[in-house]
């Protein structure tokens, strides 16, 4: 299961309060493996009030707070069900899953507030073999057929029944022998 970034629907003017709700049912329910980040998007601007100038924090979405989790029906429940969460964006149903944010679109939403996604640097080659440390290909070796450092991805040939199987990992997946 991979982590990604959902949109939450919250009453106006609740944001904050969703924020620390949230951040506290994570820590009472033990779900600090499920739901990681939770922010309320905002940015600077300066307010000139009086002749005066000061800078002020606006919500770039009001109504809106983003979450970083790993999609299960727990977490799902979790968030779901803290006040003044109204639901998620883009789900089709009461049963079914919302879709995530698409990495571009977080990338761009985060750079706009001044957090940058944490960039992993991995000193490797195309054609240098790797341990898989993460996901279903865990405890697998490879070898490394492309870099996309952009995106923080990399190509590998997992040797699975004698053949080699490509496959498409996070750098963090990976480490190198």
């Amino acid at each position: 299961m991979e982590k990604n970034w959902y949109v939450v629907h919250t009453y106006s003017g609740y944001e904050n309060k969703v924020k620390a709700n949230l951040e506290k049912r994570v820590e009472t329910m033990g779900m600090e493996d499920k739901i990681f980040r939770v922010i309320v998007p905002e940015e600077e601007e300066t307010e000139i009030k009086n002749g005066k100038s000061k800078v002020v924090k606006k919500k770039v979405f009001p109504g809106y707070v983003l979450v970083e989790l790993i999609m299960t029906d727990d977490s799902w429940y979790v968030v779901r069900n803290t006040p003044g969460v109204t639901g998620f964006v883009g789900s089709t149903g009461s049963g079914s899953k919302p879709i995530p944010l698409l990495p571009e679109e977080v990338s761009a939403l985060l750079k706009r507030m001044g957090i940058e996604e944490k960039r992993i640097e991995v000193d490797l080659e195309v054609g240098d073999t790797v341990k898989v440390i993460e996901g279903p290909f865990a405890n697998f070796t490879a070898s490394v057929e492309d870099i996309d450092r952009a995106k923080a991805k990399i190509k590998v040939l997992v040797n699975m029944f004698g053949r080699d199987t490509p496959v498409e990992l996070d750098f963090s997946q990976i480490e190198k022998i």
